[in-house]
């Protein structure tokens, strides 16, 4: 499934770091001073949101999460952070349902799925830049929560091996999972994205399904304009600059080139957005 928004991808979730939704900032290990800042603005906005949890999760994770942070809630990015996590969710229930028992978490940041859709068997595996992880390992353990099927795997996209990573924390490569890349995308580098799918590709059991939010802009404009011109106009664009926003095709390109065959779309969302030219794209992919 492909769904396009029109609206900018409000932010990741770890970005060779983490960079989002849930999410500290890309590039090298050493460049990154603190945790995510747009990571905790997001997660605020969707601690606000009706959401659906199974019957052993924790409805009330994200708010606990986000107890004691100071970043102030972005009510401009409550309609595409609605959108997004609807999605998001949507593909974790139906993946539980259908009995999948491995759920890769990409920059997970301050996501809370974890907790919300702990289900018997079920683990889940997180991966984002250690000092947001380390900030969200401290939160989780405030909230005295079993995190017995929770794994976590500090990782800077930039620099490690994903794929030995996952395999180290105990990820079965024989069985099939769900890869989530919720708004971490956009904060890496083109070579980064190729080899981050290709590693997530590796792991993918038969029967594995990815889903992830792309930056995307129309065709005939210069990718390297749009993403300045997107940071220019973002308080963390320097701190946390988004790296790749491409048209939809080259996107499906980097998917396809890392073993990944996106799903043909089944529907679009529109929004009044002004004239900003990035649009946020959601996709299904299979291995």
């Amino acid at each position: 499934m492909v769904s396009a928004a029109a609206c900018p991808d409000p932010g990741g979730w770890g970005s060779g770091v983490t960079a989002g939704d849930g999410h500290s900032t890309p590039g090298p290990l050493g460049s990154v001073s603190e945790p995510s800042r747009t990571s905790q603005t997001v997660a605020l906005v969707r601690a606000g949101l009706v959401r659906p949890h199974t019957p052993g999760g924790d409805p009330d994770a994200q708010r606990a999460l986000c107890v004691g942070m100071t970043a102030t809630p972005a009510e401009r990015w409550r309609d595409e952070v609605t959108e997004r996590t609807r999605f998001f969710d949507g593909h974790l229930v139906a993946a539980i349902s259908a009995g999948i028992r491995q759920v890769v978490v990409v920059g997970a940041g301050y996501d809370d799925r974890a907790l919300r859709f702990r289900a018997p068997g079920v683990r889940f595996f997180e991966i984002d830049h250690p000092l947001t992880q380390a900030d969200k390992v401290r939160r989780v353990r405030a909230m005295g929560t079993d995190t017995d099927r929770l794994v976590f795997v500090p990782a800077d996209f930039g620099l490690d091996d994903i794929t030995d990573l996952l395999a180290a924390h105990g990820h079965d490569d024989a069985e099939p999972s769900l890869f989530i890349c919720e708004g971490v995308l956009v904060y890496l580098d083109q070579p980064t994205i190729s080899a981050l799918l290709r590693a997530l590709r590796s792991r993918a059991g038969p029967g594995s399904t990815l889903a992830a939010s792309l930056a995307t802009h129309p065709q005939g404009i210069d990718s390297g304009l749009v993403a300045d011109m997107a940071n220019a106009g973002r308080r963390t664009g320097v701190s946390e600059p988004w790296r790749t926003i491409l048209p939809a095709d080259q996107h499906l390109a980097l998917l396809s080139g890392a073993g990944w065959q996106a799903e043909p779309a089944d529907g679009t969302v529109r929004r009044d957005d002004g004239d900003r030219a990035a649009r946020s794209l959601l996709i299904t992919a299979r291995a």
